[in-house]
């Protein structure tokens, strides 16, 4: 590319480095977690609202309203 484009050049370069250095930190952190078998201490999962409570996806409009979920 021409001298004037080196500035872009640098650029692109630059976010090149940072994708690859994230992407290697991503396995890292990914190869870290499979490795260490730590116990979960929190689990964020909602198992108590409306779509866990019915047995089956509920037909459409099974409900008339919006049912309030108490937490």
């Amino acid at each position: 590319y021409p001298d004037s484009y080196l500035c872009w050049n640098m650029v692109s370069s630059l976010g090149s480095i940072i994708s690859m250095v994230s992407t290697i930190f991503f396995f890292y952190i990914i190869w870290e977690s499979i490795i260490s078998n730590r116990i979960v201490i929190f689990n964020k999962s909602m198992n108590n609202s409306i779509e866990w409570v019915m047995n089956f996806p509920p037909s459409m409009h099974s409900f008339n309203e919006i049912p309030k979920l108490y937490y």
